[in-house]
C-alpha cells in the first residue's frame, strides 16, 4: 500500500510539472508568435482572452467528468490533449486560427489543471497529512523548466513550432507512461476497505454548496492578487521607482521565488497549525508586503514588499483547493472545478483591473486595492475553521514520505 501510494505521490507531481511546462512554453513563446501572426499587443491582449475563457469552460467540463469516470481516466486524457495542442498556436497564420488554437489549448489545459488537482486531493487523503502545497509548487518548477528548454533550442537554432511540438511529444509520452502509479479513485479506509463516508452537512455533503462557493471567492480575490503581481509588479519598478528594465525584472523574480519556496514549506506548517492559519496569517503577511510595495518609496522597500507578497500569498490557494475538494470526496471534482474556475477568472482580471485603475491614480495607489483583497480573504478565512483538520492527522501519518 504505502508504495502504491508513493507511486500515485510521484505520479501527481509528474502532471503537475507537465501542466506547469506546457503552460510555460506557449508563454515563452508568445513574442514569436505574436511575430509570426503580425498582430499588435493589443489584438494579442483580447485573444489572450480567449485563452482563460477556454481554461474556465474546460475546468467546467473536466470537474464533474472527473467525479464520473475517475481521475485515472481524465487526468492522462485531458494531459495528452493538452500536449497535442500546444503546438496549435505555433501553426496559427493569422488571428482567427490563433484564437481558435487558444481556446483548444486553454480548454485542454484548464482541464488537466482541475483533474490533477482532484487527483491530489485523493492522494492528500490517503496520506493523512497536507501534501497539496508540495504538489502547485512542482507547477512553477514546470514553468522554469519550459523557459530552459527553449532557451537551449532557440540558441540552437529550433523553430518555435519544432521547439512546442517537441515539448508536447514528449509530455505526452510522459504523461501515458505515469497513468499505471494514478490512484483509479477516492481513497479507501483501511478498515473497512471502503470508500471515505461522506462528510457531515458541517463539512461537506449537501451543506457544502454554499461554504464551496466562498471558498471560490476567497480564491478569486487572492489570485486576482497573484495575477496583478505577474503583470505589473516589473512595471512598478520601472515606472514608479525608475529601475532600469534589468533591475525591474527582479520584482517579478522576487516573487515568484518568494512564492515556490513557500510552497514548498506551506505543508509542513499546515501540519502544524492547521489550514486556517496559513490562510488567515498568509492573507496578513500578503497584505503587508504589498502595502509596503505601494508606500514606500525605496528600491529596497519594493523588493522586500514584492517577496513578502509571495510568500505570503503561496501557501493560500492550495488551501483553498484542498478544502473544495474534502467538503465532499465524491464531488471533488466538481468542487475543485468551481474553486479553480472562479480563481483563474481572478486571475485574467487582475492586470486589467490594475490597469483601469491607472487611469484614476498612480499605478504604486492602486495596488491599495490588493491590500484590502488581502485583509478580507484573512477575515474570511474562517471558512475553513470546519475543514483546518479535513485531512485526518493519524498518528502514523508522518511515517511516509
Amino acid at each position: 500500500m504505502e508504495r502504491s501510494l508513493l507511486g500515485a505521490r510521484v505520479a501527481t507531481y509528474v502532471y503537475f510539472v507537465l501542466c506547469g511546462t506546457l503552460m510555460g512554453a506557449w508563454v515563452v513563446h508568445i513574442p514569436a508568435v505574436e511575430e509570426r501572426v503580425g498582430v499588435s499587443h493589443a489584438t494579442l491582449g483580447g485573444l489572450l482572452v480567449l485563452l482563460g475563457l477556454g481554461a474556465f469552460a474546460g475546468m467546467q467540463v473536466a470537474g464533474p467528468l472527473t467525479d464520473r469516470l475517475g481521475t485515472r481516466v481524465v487526468v492522462p486524457a485531458t494531459a495528452v490533449l493538452c500536449g497535442a495542442s500546444l503546438v496549435l498556436p505555433g501553426l496559427a497564420r493569422d488571428p482567427w486560427t490563433l484564437a481558435g488554437a487558444l481556446l483548444v489549448f486553454g480548454a485542454c489545459n484548464g482541464g488537466l489543471d482541475v483533474s490533477m488537482n482532484a487527483h491530489a486531493v485523493h492522494v492528500e487523503k490517503a496520506y493523512g497529512r497536507p501534501v497539496m502545497s508540495g504538489f502547485h509548487a512542482t507547477f512553477s518548477v514546470g514553468g522554469v523548466l519550459a523557459a530552459l528548454v527553449a532557451a537551449g533550442a532557440t540558441s540552437a537554432g529550433a523553430s518555435p513550432v519544432v521547439t512546442m511540438a517537441a515539448i508536447g511529444a514528449a509530455s505526452i509520452v510522459i504523461a501515458l507512461v505515469s497513468v499505471r502509479a494514478l490512484m483509479p479513485a477516492a481513497p479507501t479506509t483501511e478498515e473497512t476497505g471502503s470508500e471515505e463516508e461522506t462528510p457531515s452537512p458541517a463539512v461537506g455533503g449537501r451543506g457544502s454548496g454554499g461554504r464551496v462557493w466562498l471558498l471560490a471567492v476567497l480564491a478569486l480575490m487572492v489570485m486576482l492578487c497573484e495575477g496583478a503581481a505577474n503583470d505589473w509588479s516589473a512595471l512598478h519598478l520601472r515606472d514608479v521607482l525608475g529601475a532600469s528594465t534589468s533591475t525591474a525584472a527582479f520584482a517579478y523574480g522576487t516573487f515568484a521565488a518568494a512564492m515556490t519556496i513557500g510552497r514548498l514549506l506551506a505543508d509542513r506548517v499546515v501540519t502544524r497549525f492547521g489550514s486556517m492559519a496559513v490562510l488567515r496569517h498568509g492573507a496578513i503577511m500578503a497584505a503587508v508586503g504589498i502595502t509596503l510595495v505601494a508606500l514606500g518609496p525605496w528600491m529596497w522597500a519594493a523588493f522586500a514588499g514584492w517577496a513578502l507578497f509571495g510568500l505570503g500569498l503561496s501557501g493560500t490557494v492550495p488551501q483553498l483547493f484542498s478544502a473544495a475538494g474534502h467538503a465532499d470526496p465524491k464531488a471533488a471534482g466538481a468542487n475543485v472545478s468551481r474553486v479553480a474556475g472562479l480563481g483563474y477568472v481572478g486571475m485574467l482580471a487582475g492586470p486589467a483591473v490594475i490597469g483601469w485603475l491607472t487611469h484614476v491614480v498612480a499605478l504604486n495607489h492602486t495596488f491599495v486595492l490588493l491590500t484590502l483583497l488581502c485583509v478580507t480573504t484573512a477575515v474570511g478565512a474562517g471558512v475553513l475553521r470546519t475543514n483546518s483538520d479535513a485531512v485526518p492527522r493519524s498518528e502514523t501519518a508522518g511515517a511516509g514520505p
